[in-house]
C-alpha cells in the first residue's frame, strides 16, 4: 500500500519536519531516525512510503518539528491510529494537523477528565470501510450529554449545509468520526463540523471560524482519512473548584491521632456535599528516617515509592473493630484523638507496635495472598530496596548508609541475598512487605472511592529527595550529593531556604530516559489523577547551595553562564578578589550587624590590617560556626553571636566558580542588600550592578528554557496525568511561555503576583490553564496574612476588595467570602482552597486562633508539620447550613 502523509503545519525559516512511527519506515518509533518530510506549500508538508503486506499492525505515527536552533519539538498525543489491515485499497492519503501540546483541548484528553470527570461518549459497535472513500475524524471533549458531532457542507453528500439533517459522526475512542462516500463528487469541497443534540434532535451550532476546505479528489481503490485536530468550539467553558489538605491533618471519628488513607473517603464525601470536584492533598511517601517529630517534614521521604506508615489504619489492616489488637487501642485512640494537633512520635510508636502484632498473625496468609503476590512482583524494583534500606537504618540506628558497616554501598545482588526467607531478620525485613501491601490497598480504595463519586485527586511531587534516602542509596550517581537544593530569598524567607537535598544529575538521569522520574509517575498515577510539582523551577535550573552553608543565602542557581573575569575590565571595573569574593568585614559592618556592638564578634575573628578583619578559619563557614554552637549552652546571645557570624559569612559580592581558577564568578543574590555592596563607591556599585542584572536577568533566559526542554517535554508525555506546575517565587522570564507551549497549570497566587509592578495578583487576570488560590500550605492563611501587616492589609482592603474607610483589625467572615469568591470567579479552569479558608467563611466553624490554621513556614528548617483539624468530618457534615451556602457559591460561579 502507497501512503501518503499531508500535515497542516505553516513553518518559518529555519525550521522542518519529520514523521515518526511504528514501522521501518518511519523509523519505527526512534526519533533519530524519524522520516524528513518535504515542503509543499505554505499549509502543507508531505511524503510518502509504501508498507508490504508483512506490516500486520495498527499503524500509529506522529510528526516532529525541528527548529533552526537544533530542537526537537514532538507534537502531543498518541491516539492517531490507522487500522491498516482492515483497508482493503492500494493508495491510503492521510491529511492530518498538527496537534500542539499548549491546546487547552489536550487537558480534557488527560485521565482525570477522560476517567471521572467528563462524561463518556457512546462508543460506536462497529467501524465499517466498504464504500466509503473518506474518513472524517475530529476531537471535541466538551460535549455535554445527548450531544454528538456532525458535519455539514457544499456537496448533496454532505447536506448542503443542512442545520435540520447533517451528518451525523460516531465516538470512536478520542475522536468522533464520519465515514463517506464522496465518489460522486466534485472537489474542493468546502466543510464543517458542529453539535448535535439527538435527545432534543435539533442543530446546536457549527464550529467557528472559516470553512474547511478539502482538495483532495476521490480515487479508484484509494481511502483519504482526515484528523482534523480539534472542532473550533469554545474551549475555556469547563471550571471547577477543590479543596486541598494535607492528609495527616484529617480529623474523623475513626482516626488515629493523625488523618489516615481511610479518612480521605470521609473527604470526599463532604467535597462532593458542597459541589467540589477535586481533592488535593501533599506528599505522602515514608520520611521516616530519624524516628523523631523530624520525620514529620512530608517533603523528605526516604523512599520517592513507599507511602508513610503514618497513615496507615489498623482497624482495616486487622480486617475486624473487635479485633484484640484493636480493642486494646481504644483508650490511646481517644486519647490522640482529643488532642488539638498531631503527636507524631507517639502516634508512629503506637501504630507501629500495633502493625508488628498484626504482621505476625497475618504473615502466613500474606505469603498465600494473589492480591500481595501480584504487588510484590509489580513493585519489587523498590519494595525490597526500602525495606532492606529500612531494616539496616534501624539496625545501625542512623539512616546515613555511609556510616553503615555494612551493605553501606548498594549491591542488588548482596541485598536479595540480605533478604531472602532463609534469613534469620527476614521477619523484620518483610513487615515493611506487609505495611506497605495494607497502605497501597488503603489508598487505592480510597482513591477509588473518591472516582466513584466524581472526585479526582491530585497528588504532590517533591522537588527533591532526602540525602538519606534509599532512592540516593541505590543510585548515588544521579544526585549531585554535594549540593544542597534551596530556594533564594523571597517575603517568606528573607535568607532563602536550605532544604538540604542533593541536587539531581540530570545528564545521568537523561542517559537512561530518566527511567526514574518515569517509574515515579508510573507509581503515582496507580492513586492520583493530577500532581503538582512542587518548585517546577527547578527543571529550568535549581538553588544549588554549597554543604558549607548553612543558609540559602550562599547559593547560586545550577546551570548558570557565570560572568567571566573579562567582563568586569570591559565594564570598567578592577576585579578586586579579596573585596568582592571574601566577606567584607570592618568596625562599621560589625556595627550594623551587632546593633552598635562591635567587640562582641571580634573573638571569632583576625585583624588583617586598615581597620579589617577575617573570619577565623575554625569560623569560616557557616557549618563550622553551626557545629561550635551546638556544643555550646543554648542561649540568645549565643544564638545572637551564631547568625551574627552567619551574616559575616554571607557578606560577600561574588562566588567564585570551582575549578575556574579566579576565572568565572557568580553574583551573590539580593548584592544590593550586603553591607560589602553598600559600601563601594557609587560608581563601582553602580557598574557591578548593571553586570548582576545582566547576569540574573538576562543572559540565562534562552539557557534555562533549553534546559528546560530537555526534560520537561519527556517528562510530561511519560504519564496522561493532569500536570500543574507551582511555579512560584524567582521566575525567569521563560517559564510561563514553556508551560504554555506544554499544557501544564500555572499556579497564581492573589498575594505572589508574578508581575513585579503589582502588589497583588488579582483571580480576574488568570489564565485559564491555571489554578488559583488565596494560600498554599507555606503561607499563612487569609486570616492570618491579614494581621500580619496593617498596611498591606489596608491597601489590599482599598485597592483588591473595593472598599472605602480603615479595614478592620480582624479577618472578618465576609472578608473571606469576598476572597472566596473572587477566586471562584476567575477564568482559571481551577480554584482550591484550604480547607482552613472555607471554614474562615464562618465566624463559628472557624479556629479562633488563626496562626493555628497554619501548615508549614518555609524559613524555619526545623517546623514541626503537625497541623490538624479542629472538627472532624462527621461535624461538618451535619453543617448544613454552611455546606449548603458553600455548594451555592460553587455553582452560582459556574464551578459545580
Amino acid at each position: 500500500m502507497k501512503i501518503q502523509f499531508y500535515l497542516r503545519f505553516f513553518t518559518q525559516y529555519g525550521q522542518s519536519l519529520s514523521i515518526t512511527g511504528n514501522c521501518d519506515a518511519l523509523g519505527n518509533n526512534d526519533l533519530a531516525a524519524a522520516l524528513p518530510m518535504q515542503y509543499l506549500t505554505d499549509e502543507f508538508w508531505t511524503v510518502s512510503v509504501e508498507l508490504g503486506k508483512d506490516f500486520e499492525n495498527d499503524l500509529q505515527y506522529s510528526y516532529i518539528l525541528k527548529n533552526e536552533n537544533g530542537e526537537d519539538v514532538q507534537e502531543w498525543g498518541n491516539d492517531r491510529s490507522v487500522e491498516f489491515m482492515k483497508l482493503q485499497v492500494d493508495e491510503l492519503t492521510l491529511i492530518d494537523t498538527w496537534n500542539h501540546a499548549g491546546e487547552f483541548e489536550n487537558t480534557f484528553f488527560t485521565q482525570p477528565f477522560k476517567e471521572v470527570l467528563l462524561p463518556k461518549c457512546k462508543e460506536a459497535k462497529t467501524r465499517s470501510y466498504k464504500n466509503i472513500t473518506h474518513i472524517f475524524k475530529v476531537k471535541a471533549p466538551l460535549l455535554k450529554a445527548d450531544e454528538v458531532m456532525c458535519i455539514a457542507g457544499s456537496n448533496l453528500t454532505l447536506k448542503k449545509w443542512s442545520k435540520e439533517e447533517p451528518v451525523l459522526m460516531q465516538c470512536e475512542g478520542d475522536w468522533w468520526t464520519a465515514r463517506i462516500d464522496l465518489s460522486a463528487e466534485s472537489f474542493p469541497v468546502a466543510y464543517k463540523y458542529g453539535v448535535f443534540n439527538i435527545k432534543e434532535k435539533n442543530f446546536a451550532a457549527f464550529e467557528a471560524g472559516n470553512n474547511r476546505i478539502l482538495y483532495d479528489s476521490y480515487g479508484r481503490k484509494k481511502i483519504t482519512i482526515l484528523h482534523d485536530g480539534f472542532a473550533q468550539l469554545p474551549n475555556d467553558t469547563w471550571k471547577a473548584a477543590g479543596v486541598a489538605i494535607p492528609v495527616f491533618s484529617l480529623r474523623t471519628e475513626k482516626s488515629f491521632g493523625v488523618g489516615e488513607f481511610t479518612d480521605i473517603k470521609a473527604l470526599v464525601d463532604w467535597a462532593k456535599n458542597a459541589g467540589m470536584k477535586l481533592i488535593q492533598i501533599l506528599p505522602v511517601n515514608d520520611t521516616t528516617a530519624n524516628h523523631n517529630w523530624q520525620d514529620s517534614y512530608p517533603y523528605a521521604a526516604i523512599s520517592a515509592f513507599a507511602l508513610h506508615p503514618v497513615f496507615l489504619n489498623l482497624e482495616t489492616t486487622a480486617g475486624k473493630a473487635s479485633h484484640p489488637v484493636i480493642k486494646s487501642l481504644k483508650k490511646k485512640q481517644a486519647e490522640f484523638n482529643a488532642l488539638p494537633e498531631v503527636d507524631y512520635e507517639a502516634v508512629m510508636k503506637a501504630k507501629w507496635a500495633a502493625a508488628k502484632e498484626l504482621y505476625h498473625e497475618q504473615k502466613k496468609a500474606m505469603h498465600e495472598d494473589a492480591a500481595f503476590f501480584e504487588f510484590f512482583e509489580l513493585n519489587r524494583h523498590w519494595l525490597v530496596p526500602y525495606a532492606a534500606f529500612s531494616y539496616l537504618r534501624d539496625k545501625y540506628k542512623t539512616p546515613d548508609f555511609s556510616l553503615w558497616k555494612a551493605h553501606s554501598v548498594y549491591d542488588e545482588h548482596s541485598i536479595q541475598q540480605f533478604v531472602a526467607p532463609s534469613q534469620k531478620h527476614y521477619d523484620e525485613v518483610a513487615i515493611y512487605y506487609f505495611i506497605q501491601f495494607h497502605l497501597h490497598l488503603q489508598l487505592l480504595d480510597a482513591t477509588n472511592y473518591a472516582h466513584a463519586n466524581g472526585i479526582i485527586v491530585k497528588g504532590d511531587i517533591p522537588i527533591g529527595i532526602y540525602r538519606n534516602s534509599c532512592d540516593a542509596w541505590m543510585e548515588p550517581e544521579l544526585y549531585n550529593m554535594s549540593m544542597q537544593a534551596g530556594a533564594p530569598p523571597d517575603d517568606f524567607a528573607v535568607k532563602g531556604q536550605n532544604w538540604g537535598f542533593p541536587t539531581y544529575n540530570w545528564q545521568r538521569m537523561a542517559e537512561n530516559d530518566f527511567k526514574w522520574w518515569r517509574q515515579r509517575f508510573e507509581q503515582m498515577s496507580n492513586y492520583f489523577d493530577a500532581f503538582r510539582i512542587d518548585h517546577i523551577l527547578g527543571f529550568f535550573r535549581i538553588w544549588s547551595i554549597p554543604m558549607h552553608a548553612v543558609e540559602g543565602i550562599l547559593g547560586y542557581f545550577v546551570p548558570a553562564l557565570p560572568v567571566h573575569i573579562n567582563e568586569f575590565g570591559k565594564s570598567g571595573l578592577w576585579f578586586d578578589y579579596q573585596r568582592y569574593c571574601k566577606p567584607f568585614i570592618n568596625d562599621d559592618v560589625l556595627r550594623e550587624l551587632m546593633h552598635g556592638d562591635t567587640e562582641i564578634l571580634k573573638p571569632y575573628l583576625d585583624h588583617i590590617g586598615d581597620g579589617q578583619f577575617a573570619l577565623k578559619d575554625e569560623f569560616n563557614t557557616q557549618r563550622k560556626v553551626e557545629a561550635h554552637f551546638a556544643k555550646q549552652e543554648e542561649n540568645d546571645v549565643n544564638d545572637r553571636i551564631k547568625h551574627g557570624l552567619y551574616d559575616c559569612i554571607s557578606n560577600v559580592i561574588l562566588f567564585e566558580v570551582e575549578g575556574s581558577q579566579s576565572q568565572q564568578f557568580h553574583f551573590r543574590i539580593s548584592m544590593g542588600s550586603t553591607s560589602s555592596f553598600r559600601f563601594l563607591d557609587e560608581e563601582k556599585r553602580r557598574k557591578l550592578d548593571d553586570l548582576y542584572v545582566n547576569y540574573f536577568y538576562r543572559r540565562q533566559d534562552d539557557f534555562w528554557r533549553k534546559e528546560a526542554m530537555a526534560k520537561l517535554p519527556y517528562l510530561k508525555r511519560s504519564t496522561n496525568m493532569l500536570v500543574c506546575g507551582e511555579d512560584l517565587g524567582m521566575v525567569p522570564e521563560c517559564v510561563p511561555d514553556v508551560m504554555k507551549q506544554l499544557g501544564m497549570l500555572s499556579l497564581e497566587i492573589q498575594r505572589m503576583p508574578k508581575d513585579s509592578a503589582r502588589q497583588f495578583f488579582h483571580p480576574k487576570d488568570a489564565p485559564y490553564m491555571s489554578v488559583v488560590t488565596p494560600s498554599t500550605h507555606d503561607m499563612s492563611t487569609i486570616r492570618g496574612w491579614w494581621e500580619e501587616n496593617r498596611t498591606q492589609t489596608q491597601k489590599f482592603y482599598t485597592h483588591e476588595l473595593g472598599q472605602t474607610g480603615e479595614a478592620p483589625y480582624y479577618c472578618e467572615p465576609w472578608i473571606v467570602t469576598s476572597i472566596i469568591k473572587q477566586h471562584l470567579y476567575s477564568p482559571a479552569m481551577w480554584s482550591i482552597f484550604q480547607i482552613q479558608e472555607l471554614l474562615g467563611m464562618n465566624a463559628v466553624l472557624r479556629r479562633e486562633n488563626p496562626n493555628e490554621e497554619r501548615i508549614n513556614v518555609p524559613a524555619n528548617p526545623k517546623h514541626y508539620w503537625r497541623y490538624r483539624m479542629h472538627l472532624s468530618f462527621e461535624q461538618l457534615m451535619k453543617e448544613e447550613q454552611f455546606n449548603g451556602e458553600l455548594k451555592e457559591m460553587i455553582v452560582a460561579s459556574g464551578r459545580g
